[in-house]
């Protein structure tokens, strides 16, 4: 009786995991050709729509000197935020959003260094994350509430900029 009861658990089991066997990861990460989220090949797009769908791909993965370089309209927004060229200010983030956000903080608060001393704090050596560096230079802050304003004011930035 228990070995019939084990040899049908096996065979559920089995039966239940078949399916996700099945599914296997495709070369490159993303879906096949053909088999985006709308299932609709790209073949039947437009070049302008195919060149854009381009672009956004590749600037998912892209560094912040890239990103400012084709999009002048954040550009202009960290030259508000920080004073500087754009390129000089994110020049040693890891990624736009990191940027914007230290820009956003530094406009907000009245932190002692302003952009240049969060900058720091965040790509010299040693970085620490955005919430670790307004806790460093501003210990009184909420920091945890200020880094989240800041990355809202970012994503905020960032549909703006991109449409």
């Amino acid at each position: 009786m228990k070995r019939t009861h084990l040899i049908l658990f096996v065979a559920i089991t089995f039966a239940c995991s078949s399916s996700a066997f099945a599914q296997r990861s495709h070369p490159g990460g993303g879906p096949p050709p053909g088999h985006g989220p709308s299932g609709a090949s790209s073949s039947g797009m437009g070049e302008a729509n195919k060149s854009s769908a381009m672009s956004h791909t590749d600037m998912s993965h892209a560094s912040p000197g890239d990103v400012l370089s084709h999009n002048t309209a954040i550009a202009g927004k960290i030259k508000t935020l920080t004073g500087q060229d754009a390129q000089t200010a994110c020049n040693g983030f890891k990624n736009l959003g990191q940027c914007v956000a230290a820009a956003h903080v530094a406009k907000n608060m009245d932190i002692p260094g302003g952009f240049a001393a969060l900058k720091e704090k965040m790509t010299g050596s040693g970085a620490v994350s955005l919430g670790k560096a307004i806790q460093q230079l501003s210990p009184n802050a909420n920091a945890k509430s200020e880094a989240k304003k800041a990355n809202q004011q970012t994503a905020d930035d960032m549909k703006e900029t991109s449409s």
